[in-house]
């Protein structure tokens, strides 16, 4: 029986942007030390994941671009941006981390996994094609997914990323084909400012990218509604031949980046869904890869649960039952989001999808 194949590796703990950064090398290390505490440890596997390719970071980014990153290697220091850094191992690193998706992304076309979490970093989402941006130096996912269309025959793939901000470098790396369906929650109107429910992809891509902006204070329940109700029936219409989900967990309840109120129980939900649609839909094939997160507790709680979903481990009978009120959760149906939030998006996104 095929098992979750974790790809992690100390090297990402060796891209170190300063001791004042939020995203920093503690945020893998109370990961990895959390999996040590698992009970199912018989239902993971740990594949040693190799860096990705310069052509592999040619499909989505610009040779300026990857060279620049490259560059970076050795030197202590360097900045990119306002609020991105690198250190002497960042470029490897970086390369590593976009190489562990790919490798998910071919274990599972495989069947040689039964789904995967890449737990890397930097993060990825708002890398765009020329340049780094919000923590994130190459576009992991985006990479995988381009991958994935190139080299191993996929004609559709479903991009869900339930991060607290938008992914803007995801979202433009394919806003123009209908190959890769990018489907967003995220906090609006915050950073990066792109996300608005207008952006909706273009040319062959229009209706190919669906933007959910919420408000803060969106807990278990509100994030369910907008699964069960919206994402449900776009996949099913879609019918994608694998999914990725950029997993953020800094929608986290106590996250100091943001003001989300979801629950390592919310997560464990989020994957459930996302698990039984890949299962319904693509022959279970489904990966996640980490995004952000920045409450550690918040961050290893989040991760461990939804491993914990992908590699099938018993729930407590507590978190089993708030999990099935979650199912019942909907819009305007109490704790979830009002019904005419619902008839906001279904106006929004009637001419492509019937929600």
């Amino acid at each position: 029986m095929a098992k979750t194949a974790v790809l992690k590796s100390d090297l990402f703990l060796g891209h170190d942007p300063g001791i004042a950064h939020v995203e920093n090398p503690s945020r893998l290390e109370v990961i990895y030390d959390g999996l040590k505490s698992l009970t199912g440890l018989d239902n993971l596997l740990f594949p040693a994941p190799e860096p990705a390719t310069r052509a592999d970071l040619l499909r989505v980014h610009t040779a300026e671009h990857v060279d620049r990153i490259a560059a970076t290697a050795g030197k202590p220091y360097d900045f990119l941006d306002s609020d991105t850094a690198t250190s002497a191992n960042s470029n490897a690193a970086a390369c590593l981390a976009a190489g562990a998706v790919i490798d998910a992304a071919r274990l599972v076309a495989a069947g040689s996994a039964a789904n995967a979490f890449a737990l890397v970093r930097p993060p990825g989402h708002h890398a765009e094609r020329g340049y780094a941006k919000g923590f994130c130096l190459f576009n992991n996912v985006a990479v995988a997914a381009a991958f994935a269309l190139r080299e191993l025959g996929l004609k559709r793939i479903l991009i869900i990323d339930w991060d607290l901000h938008h992914g803007n470098g995801t979202q433009n790396s394919f806003y123009q084909t209908d190959q890769v369906l990018y489907f967003s929650t995220h906090m609006y109107p915050y950073y990066p400012g792109s996300g608005a429910l207008q952006e909706q992809g273009s040319g062959r891509g229009e209706g190919y990218n669906v933007n959910v902006p919420l408000s803060g204070g969106m807990n278990d329940l509100a994030y369910a509604s907008i699964f069960n109700e919206v994402l449900a029936p776009i996949a099913r219409q879609y019918e994608p031949e694998m999914i990725m989900v950029s997993a953020g967990y800094d929608i986290y309840y106590g996250d100091p980046l943001g003001t989300m109120a979801v629950t390592e129980v919310g997560f464990a939900y989020l994957t459930k869904v996302v698990k039984d649609l890949a299962a319904e839909l693509c022959s279970g094939r489904l990966l996640l890869t980490l995004e952000g997160g920045y409450n550690l507790t918040g961050l290893r709680d989040g991760v461990l649960a939804s491993l914990g979903e992908l590699a099938g481990m018993a729930e407590s009978a507590e978190t089993a039952a708030k999990m099935a009120a979650l199912t019942e959760a909907g819009f305007g149906r109490p704790g979830g989001l009002a019904a005419d939030s619902l008839a906001t998006l279904r106006r929004a996104y009637s001419p492509h999808w019937r929600i």
